[in-house]
């Protein structure tokens, strides 16, 4: 009988790439990563990897393996989530991971339903950047999460991951208002306005984000690559900097809520699609399903939000 935490340890390693990165995302040493997978060769009777220069790589048979593992995994979720909701319902801990503005306009609000719903349920949350959560999840570090991505640049699909439409937001390039009106002014346009901004200083979020990415994308279809001067992550920032002349930026609705007097708010033709992600096969626990209605709940009447009435998606993030 082949081990399960051997194999999810070969799925890590096709995810990851190496058995460094596997031992230190899963707190084990490369040396016991080596040894329980060369114990699953033996259980299974044929090579599952081969050298490939200093590091390894899986076989066919190896390949062949980790997909067999992935429906494993997902069944032992959905078994998990019928016994907890045979024990006890909504309880327990419960990992959340959500980046920071949800963190800031949804959250606070889920987390209020919840905790008049369910006492018994100990939601705790950790701040990310969505490019951080499918091995948070798959390690088990998360049980839950809120990622996102746009239709400029959609990502593919998490092996391991599945996952359910929460809403969709505008984005907004934000400048500053010469005019000097008392408040922030709301106007629509295309990807053209920023070409306008060619010139101009930009204020984006650090590289490896999936902010910087689509802004980075959507001057390049503009037709300009912009001239970054400053590196800011958090929303109310960036537009402090763009109401004081510092740049112009590209914003989202929920990081454009309450801009200070003097800012220039247009919207650009891409929307940001927000879901919550976990693991294939826990959709129905009982615990990430109280979170997904509050959630859902929570969600501002100016957001769409997106109902999905039908099995588990798989996950972007």
């Amino acid at each position: 009988m082949l081990d399960v935490r051997r194999l999810r340890l070969l799925r890590e390693l096709d995810l990851r790439g190496t058995i460094a990165a596997v031992a230190e995302a899963l707190a084990f040493t490369p040396s016991a990563v080596s040894q329980q997978l060369g114990t699953l060769e033996r259980e299974a009777g044929v090579a599952l990897l081969e050298r490939s220069g200093r590091g390894v790589r899986l076989t066919p048979a190896g390949r062949n393996l980790v997909r067999h593992a992935e429906a494993v995994l997902e069944r032992l979720e959905q078994a998990e989530a019928e016994l907890a909701e045979a024990r006890h319902g909504p309880a327990g801990p419960l990992r959340i991971g959500a980046f920071p503005t949800a963190t800031r306009a949804l959250v606070p609000e889920a987390l209020a339903l919840l905790a008049a719903r369910f006492p018994a349920l100990e939601p705790m949350v950790s701040e990310m950047d969505p490019s951080g959560v499918a091995h948070a999840l798959r390690a088990g570090d998360l049980d839950v999460a809120l990622v996102h991505d746009y239709d400029l640049v959609p990502k593919p699909p998490e092996p391991g991951l599945a996952g359910v439409p929460l809403c969709e937001e505008a984005m907004y390039l934000a400048c500053r208002d010469e005019r000097g009106g008392p408040g922030a002014s709301v106007g629509a346009g295309g990807l053209e306005v920023l070409a306008l901004r060619r010139d101009s200083p930009w204020i984006m979020a650090a590289p490896d984000t999936m902010c910087r990415a689509v802004t980075e994308q959507m001057c390049r279809a503009a037709g300009f690559v912009p001239r970054v001067r400053h590196q800011v992550d958090e929303f109310a920032t960036v537009l402090a900097f763009v109401a004081a002349g510092h740049g112009v930026a590209v914003v989202p609705q929920l990081g454009a809520t309450q801009p200070p007097p003097g800012v220039s708010l247009t919207a650009l033709p891409v929307r940001r699609r927000t879901r919550i992600a976990f693991r294939g096969g826990a959709g129905a626990h009982p615990s990430v399903a109280a979170l997904t209605e509050a959630l859902r709940e929570a969600v501002p009447k100016s957001l769409l939000t997106i109902r999905s009435p039908g099995a588990e998606n798989r996950a972007t993030g």
